[in-house]
């Protein structure tokens, strides 16, 4: 990427799920799962995304994470933030408190529900960019909601200064492939899906989101390694080895599975909010024995 901007990590960042007890957010949990994730190797930490279920979260629990993240982190890797919402000045809201709070990147999702056009979006993300005061990567999940990216709006939003990378969770990786051609001189690009890693690096993408990575980051990081390393051939097949695991993360909607499959392995409790619940006792039995759990 050019060196106006700054590339925040490479390889594996995890969102990180958010895990509960009681209602409350459990920082015994997310310590011990902050660990496991640096002494993995992962290139960076992701809190309160999608899989952190950010949007059950309040302002002040949102600022309350990233702060206990960034004294736990200590600056041994990036700590990005999720600030999404559908709501630009909500969006902005989020923005400025985890930034305050200690997060070195954010992340924002397109807005959801009321879908906006061309001009929408770009008035959006630069407002958000403005609030935060902080680098900013984009996020383009459509399956989720309902709006999708184009190219046209990653060449004119690369042109802000704030806007530093994508999450680009289509499934379309010829979009993937086009935005790190046109713009992967002012924007590093990341895929949002596991399943994604090893064909979107090989197009040019600088790493991968990661929700597998919760439960299997070292995995995660040897795929991006692979990758980097230019053995395309075995990263295909590390990724081959961990496919259907993968995949099983959304058999029921993010961050279900993971959270389930989490705690069986004794990383967190079963812990929801509403209106996410427990899996389905058939999708709970499947998965443990995907996992050998």
């Amino acid at each position: 990427m050019s060196i106006e901007k700054q590339t925040i990590f490479k390889g594996v960042a995890t969102a990180l799920i958010t895990p509960f007890y009681k209602g409350e957010i459990d920082y015994e949990s997310l310590q011990n799962l902050i660990e496991m994730q640096i002494e993995a190797g992962v290139g960076a930490i992701l809190l309160a995304g999608t899989t952190g279920e950010s949007s059950t979260l309040s302002i002040d629990e949102h600022a309350e994470l990233v702060a206990f993240a960034a004294r736990q982190i200590g600056g041994r890797l990036p700590l990005l933030a999720g600030c999404g919402s559908n709501s630009t000045a909500h969006a902005c809201e989020l923005a400025e408190a985890v930034a305050e709070s200690g997060a070195d990147a954010l992340l924002a999702v397109t807005p959801y529900y009321n879908r906006t056009n061309d001009r929408g979006i770009v008035a959006h993300y630069h407002a958000i960019a403005e609030a935060g005061k902080k680098p900013l990567i984009l996020y383009n999940v459509p399956a989720r909601t309902g709006f999708s990216m184009t190219l046209a709006h990653y060449r004119e939003l690369a042109e802000h200064p704030s806007i530093v990378a994508v999450k680009e969770a289509s499934p379309d990786l010829s979009l993937l492939a086009s935005l790190c051609a046109e713009c992967g001189t002012k924007l590093d690009v990341y895929t949002g899906n596991d399943h994604h890693t090893a064909s979107a690096m090989r197009l040019g993408a600088s790493g991968v989101i990661s929700v597998y990575s919760n439960v299997a980051p070292r995995k995660m990081t040897e795929i991006c390694r692979l990758c980097a390393a230019g053995d395309w051939k075995l990263a295909h097949q590390r990724q081959k080895q961990v496919l259907s695991k993968m995949q099983a993360l959304f058999w029921e909607t993010n961050p279900i599975p993971v959270k389930f499959v989490a705690a069986k392995m004794g990383l967190c409790r079963t812990e929801y909010r509403l209106p996410l619940t427990s899996p389905a006792p058939d999708t709970a039995r499947r998965l443990c024995e995907l996992f050998d759990l």
